[in-house]
């Protein structure tokens, strides 16, 4: 950072810590320090000379790192886990480790995911107001027929209060189960799983295909590829088109 000056929670988002909205939550709830003192005025201006810490613990800005990998089954979409489960971190390179998952997938699924340390556009791709498509092939159970699809498309209560929506194509069918590709713009847990199960056709196997403009061509399973700085600024562009 140079010596012109910049919002402290702008700076907080630089150093991949969190978003600027989570920022302003850290700064009103007390946890930040400037300089050793503890700052709640949202907006507030620091310069390049100044020391930040959270928790106590100093941070920096970092190298804005984005990747997109496809995750194999038999994994977990977090740092650590209390049940002692595999997590992608056990088997992505030490290079990447520092990167934060952008929504996860459940230990059964595979397909696309992003990582980064952008806490900005992790908070912009997964923020309910800002309706990013991500799209999944689905292997259910079963014959599904367009009744079904309605259904889906009309919305199932999946938790009290809880109404979740997806809109689905029959794709093709084999060996009496449903081949489907599945839309959603939500991002409650487990959603898709929970929604065929309701229907009676649980889910075989789960892939995400795509986020928004980001997909897994050119990707093996286990395997990750940087996204370059121009295809994340036309990321940036796509998502200001969605608000």
């Amino acid at each position: 950072m140079k010596d012109n000056k910049l919002r402290l929670n702008k700076y907080i988002a630089s150093c991949g810590f969190c978003s600027r909205r989570k920022a302003d939550e850290y700064i009103e709830a007390g946890k930040v320090q400037v300089n050793g003192e503890t700052i709640k005025e949202l907006g507030y201006i620091i310069s390049s000379k100044d020391t930040v810490s959270i928790h106590n613990k100093i941070i920096k800005p970092q190298n804005l790192t984005y990747i997109r990998y496809y995750k194999p089954a038999g994994y977990i979409t977090t740092t650590d886990d209390e049940k002692g489960r595999k997590t992608i971190y056990d088997i992505l390179p030490e290079e990447v480790r520092h990167l934060k998952p952008v929504g996860r997938l459940d230990k059964d699924s595979t397909g696309l995911l992003i990582l980064t340390n952008d806490g900005d556009f992790i908070n912009e791709l997964t923020h309910p107001s800002i309706k990013v498509p991500k799209v999944y092939r689905v292997a259910a159970k079963g014959k599904l027929n367009l009744n079904d699809i309605e259904v889906m498309e009309k919305g199932i209560e999946i938790e009290k209060n809880q109404i979740a929506y997806a809109f689905a194509s029959i794709i093709d069918f084999e060996n009496k189960n449903t081949i489907l590709e599945i839309v959603l713009y939500q991002g409650l847990n487990r959603q898709i799983r929970k929604m065929l199960d309701h229907l009676g056709h649980p889910v075989i196997s789960l892939k995400r295909l795509s986020v928004g403009p980001v997909d897994l061509k050119g990707l093996k399973k286990g395997q990750f590829k940087y996204i370059k700085p121009k295809q994340v600024e036309q990321i940036k562009n796509y998502l200001k088109k969605l608000k």
